[in-house]
């Protein structure tokens, strides 16, 4: 997960174009939440995908797409190897979820006795996940900042 969340961060740093830079965001902010999973912090990874992939990359892309539309309005035809690479890909991702998924052992699972109330999740929260919130938002704050700081380039560059 972390190569995951590493590859897709550098994608979106080195992106030609902003769509392809956020979809990179979400991926990466993706394999963050999927490390939230890893270490047990379900509520965590939840918020993460919830607000930062959910909310905000989300609303970079349709932004993006909204303010540049003559650029994605005519059709572009694929490249000859990536049609083959997409296919490719799109079954491996496939047999991995279905690897992962008959080695899970679901069965093993009755049922889940869910007794937190939100009291608790809010005592869980101020106590052990505060600092792990906090950099969250931080992270988000720099998201923004960035996000501002790509448009007014751009806009000074197109002008």
């Amino acid at each position: 997960m972390a190569v995951v969340t590493l590859a897709s961060a550098i994608f979106s740093l080195e992106a030609k174009e902003i769509v392809y830079g956020a979809i990179g965001l979400a991926g990466s902010l993706f394999g963050v939440a999927a490390l939230f999973f890893l270490l047990d912090a379900p509520y965590v990874a939840v918020f993460q995908i919830a607000v930062y992939i959910g909310a905000v990359a989300v609303l970079i892309l349709f932004t993006v797409m909204l303010v540049r539309q003559e650029r994605w309005a005519k059709e572009v035809k694929p490249a000859s190897g990536t049609t083959v690479a997409g296919a490719i890909t799109g079954v491996a991702v496939v047999v991995a979820l279905a690897f992962a998924v008959v080695d899970a052992n679901l069965s093993r699972f009755d049922s889940v006795s869910n007794t937190a109330t939100f009291v608790d999740i809010g005592k869980l929260i101020s106590t052990g996940y505060a600092p792990v919130l906090e950099v969250l938002a931080l992270v988000l704050a720099a998201s923004i900042v960035g996000a501002l700081a790509l448009s007014k380039v751009d806009r000074e560059g197109s002008g």
